[in-house]
């Protein structure tokens, strides 16, 4: 195979392109075809094999400018010119001879050489910058040029002099291309791996510690992980629904073609799709993560069937009507800024809230809905009125408690979380987008089994 078609397609995986076996052999017959000479024709026959959606052929864009940018060595300033150089005065190291020849093409190939050997394509992260610039240099033979140029300034005179100053100048100029080269090729191998590095970090991360700055690749991560919900378990739904094949119909219809099963039919099954009643704490400790855990669930609107939401802190409110008139970004932003919900921000107040959903809104609970309470039960000493949450739990399907702080914490100072405990069919920490999603797939699962 092509070795740099190879390294080519090498830096576009690790840069997020899904590439088959077949796609790649389909790029070696498209290179054999338009050859390296052209480089507008390769990059199109390349294109055309490897880049399947809009985002992959901007992926694709970058990796080749990358890829195939001019060589690093090159300006007819970078080499000492033969006629400068005193002949009496030669080194014996290579890269010193190379210096002293003026050979730019033999220092690009040297250079590239030492690349390969040095396998500068394994780098993961820049925290390695430094590694792979001791391993090219030590590839090229720094060491025996630093050890000409000692030996020059040994010999002394005007010439040894002048020598010496100029591979100095060389040597720096070359220890700066170096450097360029491996900050390409980090950019080049490892940029993808750096992004899911952080993608990692944020996935983990405490919601609550987050800068504004994150919030546009949280946001980013949340649609991945909603289509990833999405594709697998909408196909799962599809297929239940389709149901076991029915033989009476289905031999009953084959009679008109000669007993061929052409026309078949399948048993009709009702798909149960979740209904979810979601009450939120607003306050600050909690107000991240709420606005989170509502993206998800209303981005996930093709395989639940009914969401119900309801705000609170020192009163309750009926936010569902928000969801259904306004367009989902705009709706989070006026929950997150209070605009037009008659919300009373002061101290949070779990048993009033809890009696506000009874009085009031009571009728939204049956049998197919689980009722998730998003909040860190810290009631600032009021009278926490647990028996609203039994009767939440007696009327529901389940009811699960989602806390943001650590289980150590539950019952600690003003928290009334272990006096809830016993009312809740699942009560988990949930304080990251890690977390999150595995809630969401916990309710998506139990209602597709």
């Amino acid at each position: 195979m092509d070795r740099i078609l190879q390294n080519f397609i090498t830096a576009l995986r690790r840069s997020g392109v899904r590439i088959s076996v077949a796609e790649t052999m389909d790029a070696l017959r498209a290179a054999e075809l338009s050859g390296y000479g052209d480089r507008l024709l390769l990059k199109d026959f390349l294109s055309a094999s490897l880049a399947k959606s809009m985002p992959e052929k901007e992926i694709f864009e970058v990796c080749f400018s990358r890829f195939f940018a001019l060589d690093y060595i090159t300006g007819e300033d970078f080499l000492l010119e033969n006629e400068g150089l005193p002949p009496t005065l030669q080194g014996e190291a290579p890269l010193t001879q190379i210096f002293m020849s003026g050979d730019v093409g033999g220092l690009a190939m040297a250079l590239r050489s030492a690349g390969e050997r040095a396998d500068i394509r394994s780098i993961q992260s820049w925290t390695q910058k430094g590694l792979f610039m001791q391993r090219l240099f030590q590839e090229l033979g720094l060491e025996g040029l630093n050890r000409d140029i000692r030996t020059l300034a040994e010999i002394g005179g005007q010439d040894a002099v002048n020598q010496v100053k100029a591979l100095e100048s060389m040597r720096d100029n070359l220890m700066e291309r170096v450097r360029n080269l491996v900050e390409r090729q980090l950019e080049l191998y490892a940029a993808q791996r750096q992004y899911e590095l952080s993608e990692g970090y944020i996935r983990n991360a405490r919601l609550s510690a987050l800068d504004e700055r994150d919030l546009a690749r949280i946001h980013k991560i949340i649609q991945r992980m909603v289509k990833h919900l999405k594709d697998r378990y909408s196909r799962r739904a599809k297929a239940a629904r389709r149901g076991h094949l029915d033989f009476r119909k289905t031999f009953r219809k084959s009679i008109t073609y000669g007993g061929l099963p052409f026309d078949t039919h399948w048993k009709s099954k009702k798909i149960d799709r979740p209904e979810i009643v979601v009450i939120c704490d607003v306050s600050r400790s909690v107000s991240n993560i709420v606005r989170f855990f509502l993206l998800i669930l209303y981005s996930l609107n093709e395989v639940i069937s009914r969401i119900r939401s309801f705000v609170f802190c020192t009163n309750l409110v009926d936010v569902s009507p928000l969801f259904e008139t306004h367009p989902l970004p705009e709706a989070l932003a006026m929950l997150r800024s209070g605009t037009g919900i008659p919300i009373l921000l002061g101290r949070t107040d779990y048993g009033g809230s809890l009696l506000d959903f009874r009085n009031q809104y009571s009728d939204c609970l049956t049998k197919k809905a689980t009722v998730i309470i998003l909040g860190d039960a810290r009631n600032n000493y009021a009278e926490p009125h647990t028996e609203v949450l039994r009767m939440i739990s007696e009327r529901c399907k389940r009811l699960i408690w989602l806390n943001p702080e650590t289980p150590s914490l539950w019952g600690s100072g003003d928290s009334e979380m272990k006096k809830y405990l016993p009312y809740c069919s699942i009560a988990r920490e949930c304080s990251t987008l890690r977390q999150l999603e595995r809630v969401v797939e916990y309710l998506l699962r139990v209602h597709n089994r």
